[in-house]
């Protein structure tokens, strides 16, 4: 019985864990796509607060070989997304997604961290939009930490 109970509470944590990640994956995707029409639109009434997200976007560090940055964050968050939602349907990724989730996510702390340094000490202008990602992919990435410590203590 006692064993019973803690597989349903463990069930339980892994689907809220699972459907937060998915939540604030669409969060994610929504506020990158944001991002990238505000670069090709130069819309500042998109920009909210200070217009710092018009400097931003407008910097040499906002795309990698012509390639918006936003863009990379979309790839990110449905990445991610999708590997949740693979979870249950393909045996590969249950085992691996996890851990890919963890990947992934780790990467967009670490670039989100090195785009915020910018921002503040080299752009000296603020996006809030790029602020909201920032904070989006952490709690994802913390996310990921506590599913994977999960699945490896299984």
């Amino acid at each position: 019985m006692a064993h019973q109970l803690k597989n349903n509470h463990t069930d339980k944590t892994e689907s809220i864990l699972k459907w937060a990640m998915i939540a604030l994956s669409v969060l994610g995707t929504l506020d990158a796509i944001y991002l990238l029409v505000l670069k090709y639109t130069q819309s500042e009434a998109m920009c909210v607060g200070n217009h710092g997200c018009i400097t931003v976007n407008n910097s040499q560090y906002s795309v990698i070989y012509g390639i918006p940055v936003s863009v990379f964050g979309i790839l990110a968050y449905i990445a991610i997304a999708a590997l949740v939602l693979l979870e249950s349907h393909i045996q590969f990724v249950h085992e691996n997604g996890p851990l890919a989730d963890f990947g992934i996510s780790l990467g967009g702390v670490v670039f989100s961290a090195y785009l915020t340094y910018l921002e503040f000490y080299v752009i000296h202008a603020v996006c809030p939009f790029c602020v909201t990602s920032a904070i989006t992919i952490t709690v994802i990435f913390i996310l990921a930490v506590i599913r994977l410590i999960k699945q490896t203590a299984n």
